[in-house]
């Protein structure tokens, strides 16, 4: 008995150390796996996306938006960075605000790059320099020009206080030449409240990013500007970059604020992704072109005439309110001036009213001329990019003086030739006699039987001219 208990101790301690090692292995390889999957993790975390977004025209409604989505992606899909590849003579004032209030809210660190070589950062790409986390731009570009044009409605520039004579325009100004002692700008209270605006608005974002302040008030004051050399001299960019990759090693590892909080930039292994413009971005750009938006206008304007004239057709009229609808949509994005509007509504009023109603040309000649006024100040800006071509403009009006020369041509035509319709169109017709008859009977004519009355007597089968319509009665007149 006791050595049988002993051979039951002995079998159950073996089985006891067997499930032990068999724990303890099976928590090896656990903690193997465990350890490995950290760091795959670790490696794909690691892998810094950083995103390139190109913006190589004027700044509008269709590059905020591109610009907008691309920081909400960059957002969703944890990038390290979006780098904003700059190249831009200006662009509109609210488009570019909505841009900068994308950058300033972004979670995400937005760094823009003048870039390629001999690009520029001009007028509203210098508030999109300022505004980004890190400013950086390529060598032979350049920086400024960011005086506000089209101030007080006018095509002059404002007038600013006389440059300095000093060859070294980048040199940083004394502090005699500051904000509070700036020389007084010539001009209407509403030109300096504009001038004033842009510098207190751009100082502000220099003093957020630790930038050059001075600089940024002379860049709108006096159309100051700035190789990438005397730029990065001036503490008006962090770095010059020659490519993507010198860029990201000068970023890695800087630190910036990010909606208030301090965060230090790791950008190790980066993956780069280039942001191609979608579908969206290609509409938006052609839309909002200001001559795609004035044909649209146009075509909306005189597809519904068209229907108006011919009902029933459908085809222009669908066309019409398609067109007008994307012309309306492209016009409230754009910075339109609503006298302009107002003008090229009145004048294609004017010249259906001379088509319809001649006025020997009163109206349409008045038409013409508001049409061709309302076109040219229909856009409420300066900027080349957001003008209208004047060869446009020139071949719609003649175009629409065109129309309505013909139309009324035609309408006179009409009134001195001939009645072709109606009762009058029968005066001086033939008719057949169906029955003889002195005084009245029946006669065929146009295809129908009617009354007649004639002073002579006629036979069945002579033919009779028609004198006068009387009711239903037809006078008529034998042919001799």
């Amino acid at each position: 008995n006791h050595l049988a208990a002993a051979g039951t101790e002995r079998t159950e301690s073996s089985a006891m150390t067997k499930r032990t090692d068999y724990l303890h292995r099976f928590a090896i390889w656990r903690a193997t796996a465990a350890v490995l999957l950290l760091c795959l993790y670790s490696t794909v975390v690691q892998a810094a996306d950083i995103r390139v977004v190109e913006l190589d025209d004027a700044i509008g409604p269709a590059s905020t938006d591109f610009v907008i989505r691309s920081l909400e992606d960059a957002n969703d899909a944890g990038s390290a960075m979006v780098v904003i590849k700059l190249n831009t003579p200006g662009g509109l004032d609210t488009a570019m605000r909505d841009m900068i209030q994308a950058i300033l809210a972004s979670p995400v660190p937005v760094t823009t790059w003048v870039a390629p070589e001999g690009a520029r950062a001009a007028s509203a790409g210098t508030y999109i320099l300022y505004a980004s986390h890190f400013a950086t731009m390529a060598p032979a570009t350049n920086v400024g020009s960011s005086t506000p044009v089209n101030i007080g409605g006018g095509s002059s520039p404002l007038p600013l206080p006389e440059a300095p004579t000093d060859p070294g325009l980048n040199d940083e100004p004394s502090s005699e030449d500051g904000p509070e002692s700036s020389q007084p700008l010539s001009g209407s209270a509403m030109e300096r409240k504009v001038i004033n605006d842009a510098v207190a608005y751009l100082r502000g974002l220099a003093e957020l990013r630790g930038r050059n302040e001075d600089w940024a008030e002379q860049t709108v004051r006096e159309a100051a500007n700035l190789t990438a050399s005397a730029a990065l001299e001036m503490n008006v960019i962090d770095f010059i970059a020659a490519d993507v990759n010198a860029l990201i090693r000068q970023i890695d590892g800087q630190s910036t604020m990010v909606n208030g909080q301090e965060i230090t930039v790791d950008l190790s292994d980066p993956s780069v992704m280039i942001i191609t413009p979608d579908w969206r971005h290609e509409f938006l750009s052609l839309i909002t072109n200001p001559n795609v938006a004035y044909i649209l206008l146009m075509i909306g304007f005189y597809g519904i005439i068209l229907e108006f004239y011919n009902p029933g057709m459908g085809l222009p009229g669908i066309t019409g309110v398609i067109c007008l609808l994307l012309g309306a949509y492209a016009l409230q994005m754009l910075p339109i001036n609503y006298v302009g509007l107002a003008l090229l509504i009145v004048g294609i009023g004017l010249m259906i009213a001379e088509a319809m109603n001649p006025s020997f040309g009163v109206f349409g000649l008045g038409g013409v001329v508001a049409f061709i006024l309302g076109s040219i100040v229909l856009m409420d800006t300066d900027l080349p990019a957001f003008q209208i071509s004047i060869a446009i403009i020139a071949a719609f009006a003649v175009t629409s003086a065109a129309l309505f020369v013909l139309s009324l041509s035609m309408l006179l035509r009409s009134r001195r030739g001939k009645v072709v319709t109606g009762v009058e169109s029968m005066v001086g017709g033939t008719a057949v006699v169906r029955e003889g008859f002195a005084g009245k009977g029946f006669v065929r004519a146009f295809g129908e039987i009617w009354e007649a009355e004639s002073e002579q007597p006629v036979e069945s089968g002579d033919e009779v001219k028609i004198t006068a319509v009387d009711g239903l009665v037809l006078k008529i007149y034998k042919r001799e």
